[in-house]
Formats: structure tokens, C-alpha cells, sequence
């Protein structure tokens, strides 16, 4: 019995070593899958949605690039890029928005995770709401070093449109009558027209409205993974109480509550978009001078309506843009993380099984 006794001892030990070791590594690589998961959604809802973006950038600069106060609607922004530059015009700049929505989605989703575990775990008094939206922020705001400069190259861009709109006399003189003098020239591509800035604007360019951006992404991150969480709280809760033995599809959950959330958070977040977009745009020849004379310009001459225009496109945007990322998300957490998990389990199992059985052989 002694025998027996110090055996089942034994065994033990390193039975809960590798389990131990295992649900650790299995956390591990459940955080960086995370990141993988994120960058694929994030570049997919930019690359889905990328031409009402271009509208949005096009209505939100117009007053830069026309100096006059009467603007074009959404309907007649569209009928000017289609005549002007056909499709082409609508996915000027998709290259630096699919890099930088690469970055960000990576660095929000995977911090996400990582940040709301920490912040549970060792402040539970920020649990809850707060860990969500401290988790968002957290995670935008590391992937804003990435992506706001893919942010200003793509909205100059996405202005431009093709080289035939942009050199055309028109433009020039509308350039001319609102600042003096030509912006900036042509850009071909993302890398020729990140070199172009820097060489002109140096890191500064690259960074233009970065104090903005994130003063709109910030809030805007933790408010949509806030929001994305409540209304995933809610509809358990509703789930629960009403319809018990109705089993909602984490896909198709994420696709609702995902655009509920974005185009919530987007709506809140207008001004700091429109503040960012007239910063990021107005290149060398600067009508703002920093973020508050933006904010007091635009507010004096247009008022309200300045500070929430593009709303419409914005929200119009932000809606399925966040609700195809979420859906991505939650399909590659159900596809592979399930599958991946159960193949750890098991390992671990098929390792508890053998141990006892070479370890009772000897002893025999």
C-alpha cells in the first residue's frame, strides 16, 4: 500500500507540471492569436468599406480645397468622383488604409485580451465596463504609431483622386484662391508619397493631426469595445430571461452588436474626425495652426453643423466597417481557436492517460 501510495505521489507531480505548463502556453498563444485575428478583420472591414471612406474624407475637406461654405452632399460627392475618375477614384488610397487598419486591428483586439486580463486580475475594481473600455484605448493608441501616417498618405490620396483631377486647371485655381499657392504635388503610390512628405514636411508631415487622431480614436476605441460588450451583456441577459433554449451564433452577434457599437461610437466622435481629417489634408500651405484653432475655426465659421459634417458617411461607414470586423473576429475565434484548444486538451489527456499506465507497469 506504501508502495502504491508514494506511486500516486509521484504521479501527480508531474501530471499537474504538464497541465499547468500547458493551460499556460495554450494563454500564451490564445492572447497572440488575438493580434492575428485582429490585423485580418481590421484590413477586411477597410478594404469592404473603403469607398464610402473616400466620400466621407472627400465632404470632410472640401472646404479646404474650395474656400467656399457651400458644400456638396453625399449624392453629388459621389456623382463628382464617378465622372471625374470612375471606380478608380473611390479606391484612391486603399494601400496605406488595408496597412494601417492592419496595425490597428492587430494591436486593438490583441490588447484587448491581454489588457482586460490584466486590468481584472490585478485592479478587479476597474473590472467591467472600464476594463473594456481601458482595453480598447490601450490597444489604439499603440497601433496609432502605425497607423496615422498610413492615415494622412491615405486621405491625400483618397483628395487627389486621379492625376488628370487633381493637375486640372479647376483644382489649381481653387488651390491657388485658398491658400496661395499648390499644396503638395501628385503622389503615384503610398511609398512615393510617404517619401514625398517626409521629404517635404519631414516627420511632422507624416504625424499631421496625430494629437487629434488619437483624441478621436482614443474614445472612440474603448467607447465601441465598451459599447460592443454591454450590448453583448444585454442580449445574454435577454437571452436568459426570454428565450432560455435560443442559441445565438457568435458570428452573427458579433455582426450586429459590432455595427450597433461602431456606428454608436462614431456618431460621438464626429468632431474629433472632422478636426483630424482638415489637419491631415491641408498639408504645407496650413489654415490651422494645431488642434484648438482648428476646433475654434471650424466652430466660428460653420458652427455645429462644421463640426458634425460627414456624420452621415461617417456612420454609414463605421456601421458595416465595424460590423464585418467583429463578425471576422468572432469566425476565427469559433474556426480556430476552438479547434486549437481541444487539440491541447487533448494532448493533456492523452498524457494523463499514458503516464498512470507506464507508472503502474513498473511498480507491478
Amino acid at each position: 500500500m506504501a508502495n502504491k501510495s508514494s506511486t500516486s505521489t509521484r504521479l501527480d507531480a508531474p501530471l499537474s507540471h504538464v497541465t499547468s505548463k500547458a493551460t499556460r502556453n495554450r494563454d500564451q498563444f490564445f492572447v497572440w492569436r488575438e493580434f492575428v485575428w485582429g490585423a485580418i478583420a481590421g484590413a477586411f472591414g477597410e478594404g469592404m468599406m473603403h469607398p464610402i471612406d473616400t466620400i466621407k474624407t472627400r465632404i470632410q475637406s472640401q472646404v479646404l480645397l474650395s474656400g467656399s461654405q457651400s458644400q456638396k452632399s453625399i449624392v453629388q460627392m459621389v456623382r463628382t468622383v464617378w465622372v471625374a475618375d470612375g471606380l478608380r477614384g473611390f479606391y484612391r488610397g486603399i494601400a496605406p488604409g488595408i496597412t494601417g487598419s492592419l496595425a490597428t486591428g492587430a494591436t486593438y483586439f490583441g490588447f484587448i485580451e491581454s489588457t482586460k486580463k490584466w486590468i481584472e486580475e490585478s485592479h478587479p475594481n476597474l473590472g467591467g465596463h472600464w476594463a473594456h473600455f481601458i482595453a480598447g484605448a490601450v490597444g489604439d493608441t499603440l497601433g496609432s504609431f502605425v497607423y496615422v501616417p498610413c492615415e494622412v498618405i491615405k486621405q491625400r490620396m483618397q483628395v487627389q483622386g486621379s492625376g488628370t483631377s487633381w493637375n486640372s486647371a479647376i483644382m489649381k485655381d481653387k488651390m491657388r484662391m485658398n491658400s496661395g499657392a499648390q499644396m503638395y504635388g501628385y503622389y503615384t503610390g503610398m511609398f512615393q508619397a510617404g517619401c514625398s512628405i517626409w521629404k517635404e514636411q519631414g516627420l511632422k508631415g507624416l504625424y499631421a493631426g496625430y494629437g487629434s487622431t488619437l483624441a478621436r480614436d482614443v474614445p472612440f476605441a474603448g467607447l465601441m469595445v465598451m459599447f460592443y460588450e454591454a450590448l453583448k451583456d444585454l442580449t445574454e441577459k435577454g437571452r436568459r430571461k426570454w428565450a432560455p433554449n435560443f442559441h445565438v451564433d457568435s458570428t452573427f452577434e458579433g455582426l450586429v452588436l459590432g455595427g450597433l457599437a461602431g456606428g454608436f461610437s462614431a456618431y460621438l466622435t464626429t468632431p474629433f474626425d472632422v478636426i483630424k481629417t482638415r489637419l491631415q489634408v491641408q498639408g504645407s500651405s496650413a489654415s490651422y495652426n494645431g488642434w484648438l484653432d482648428a476646433m475654434s475655426k471650424i466652430w466660428k465659421t460653420e458652427g455645429p453643423k462644421g463640426m458634425f459634417r460627414g456624420s452621415v458617411p461617417r456612420i454609414t461607414w463605421y456601421i458595416p466597417a465595424s460590423a464585418l470586423t467583429f463578425m471576422a473576429v468572432e469566425f476565427l475565434r469559433v474556426q480556430f481557436n476552438e479547434k486549437l484548444e481541444n487539440d491541447k486538451v487533448q494532448e493533456v489527456t492523452t498524457l494523463s492517460i499514458e503516464k498512470p499506465k507506464s507508472s503502474f507497469g513498473e511498480v507491478a
